[in-house]
């Protein structure tokens, strides 16, 4: 009994033990096209430019994971990755410096089918306004539990940003460092401490329901290509009878993220989102909806409207946001009702959220 208990608790400390790995160890996996061992700032680093460093062995899940980081004052988003499953699917921490002081100075985004979804996970518990320092070493320490996190600057008390939701599956995985951009981030000292016992100090803020009226779940269908709908004024069987479907909740914020079901390619990057609504008797019906980046809603297979909303679409400080920005008054027949938005994306966010007044 005695070494049973002993062997439990060999295996407890392991698995709360705190892990340094220097960038000259076999562990990591560094690519890029400025990926340099050097000295920086009197310390060992990792200079680092249109690449990335990962530990493919972390399996980390809850626990701590700290970093320091030098920035350049520059437009570029160097990140740092955990619970990465792989190229294309994890949890996302990134900073931008051209944005320091402002409230996008930093972002929280899951990155489902390698599409990041900043346009649709914005506002209180994403991003936070923050000064970022340049040409000095920033602490950087994130806490990670189930489905929030904290990050921290330097040796602060106070959480710069409370990740209120993780949105992905709450799993092990691999952790990354990474800059794909064409401006020079500097590493040093990653540390990773896997743990449970995480304690996170932020409360979240009470979840005001979504409205009665917010369309909650979708029909989405499988990819087509966004030219096929060129000039469609009105859907026909051929358009659509070779087309499969999955169905997809809304969040917390009424906001659909269809690329927790498909990526996208240069050529198909589009998928229908379809609900079918009941009419009554004859009317009229407000719908207000918002979407990322592209749309085009058919009621009844006739087209009623076409959009574009992506980055700096509106003015030279629009991101491309998902909100009830556009409205449409549906004219329903008696019965069944048939709503279909094409949605297309190129990057930032693909996603759509709907309300029927």
């Amino acid at each position: 009994m005695c070494r049973f208990l002993i062997i439990l608790f060999f295996i407890s400390a392991q698995a709360t033990a705190q892990t340094a790995v220097p960038f000259d160890s076999p562990r990591w996996k560094i690519e890029g096209e400025e990926a340099v061992k050097e000295t920086h700032l009197n310390r060992p680093a990792l200079r680092l430019k249109k690449g990335r460093a990962l530990l493919t062995d972390a399996n980390f899940r809850n626990g701590i994971l700290e970093f320091d980081i030098a920035l350049k004052k520059a437009r570029y988003f160097p990140a740092v990755q955990f619970r990465v499953q792989d190229d294309k699917n994890f949890e996302e921490y990134y900073l931008r410096p051209h944005q320091s002081g402002n409230p996008d100075a930093m972002q929280y985004t899951p990155v489902y089918n390698g599409l990041g979804g900043w346009q649709l996970y914005y506002g209180p518990g994403y991003n936070n306004a923050v000064q970022l320092p340049f040409d000095r070493w920033l602490h950087v320490r994130l806490m990670i539990k189930d489905k929030q996190a904290e990050v921290y600057f330097d040796n602060e008390e106070k959480p710069v940003l409370f990740i209120h939701e993780l949105k992905r599956e709450v799993t092990g995985g691999m952790i990354a460092l990474a800059n794909p951009y064409p401006e020079t981030v500097w590493y040093s000292n990653v540390v990773y401490t896997p743990s449970d016992a995480v304690t996170i100090k932020s409360k979240p803020a009470p979840v005001t329901p979504l409205p009665e009226s917010a369309i909650k779940e979708w029909a989405v269908s499988s990819l087509i290509t966004e030219k096929s709908l060129q000039n469609k004024m009105q859907l026909r069987p051929e358009d659509t009878t070779a087309l499969s479907w999955k169905h997809l909740w809304a969040d917390a914020n009424g906001i659909t993220d269809l690329s927790v079901l498909t990526g996208i390619t240069q050529d198909s990057n589009t998928v229908f989102v379809r609900k079918v609504i009941y009419a009554d008797q004859p009317g009229v019906k407000k719908l207000s909806f918002g979407f990322s980046d592209r749309a085009k809603v058919y009621l009844n297979n006739r087209l009623l409207y076409s959009g574009d909303d992506v980055f700096m679409s509106r003015d030279y400080r629009f991101l491309g946001t998902v909100g009830y920005w556009d409205a449409l008054y549906l004219d329903l027949k008696k019965g069944r009702n048939e709503l279909w938005i094409a949605v297309s994306e190129t990057f930032g966010g693909w996603g759509v959220k709907a309300k029927l007044e």
